[in-house]
């Protein structure tokens, strides 16, 4: 675990990656995690709840493109999915145990882990594929690229 702050992980134009039903699943994926993280007590198993239904739907679909393309590295990305899902899961359990003072900790690792992520294997699986069902590459306009980074 990293020992420095966190940022806020706010969508923005950066997270962009030119495959439109990815970059919606992405960002869902940062407003629940958001929530999750700006939860108060009372909240927490909720929303933690709400992003493990997200991430396992998310992840699925993801999964699933890249099986059903035959994207060729998918075994490395599925099995950082499963990893992932795997230690949400185990929150879950430790939360149903009335343990909420773990879930911050969660939170700002899937925080830390979630940009790097995306930029360098959701990429790949996005240009992947753009080139399969339109014989091109994704196409992605910045806004405000200026703008404070989100790592």
């Amino acid at each position: 675990m990293i020992d420095d702050p966190v940022p806020t992980l706010e969508w923005s134009d950066r997270l962009l990656l030119g495959f439109q039903a990815m970059d919606d699943e992405h960002h869902d994926f940062v407003v629940r995690l958001e929530a999750l993280r700006q939860a108060g007590p009372e909240d927490v198993a909720r929303r933690l709840d709400e992003f493990a239904e997200h991430a396992r739907r998310h992840f699925g679909a993801e999964d699933t493109w890249m099986t059903e393309t035959e994207f060729p590295p998918r075994q490395c990305h599925i099995d950082e999915h499963a990893a992932v899902l795997k230690s949400v899961d185990e929150v879950r359990a430790i939360v149903a145990e009335g343990r909420i003072d773990i879930v911050p900790s969660l939170a700002d690792e899937l925080a830390r882990w979630f940009p790097g992520h995306a930029t360098h294997l959701d990429s790949a699986l996005a240009a992947w594929m753009g080139k399969r069902r339109w014989n091109a590459m994704p196409v992605v306009i910045r806004r405000n690229i200026l703008d404070k980074p989100t790592d």
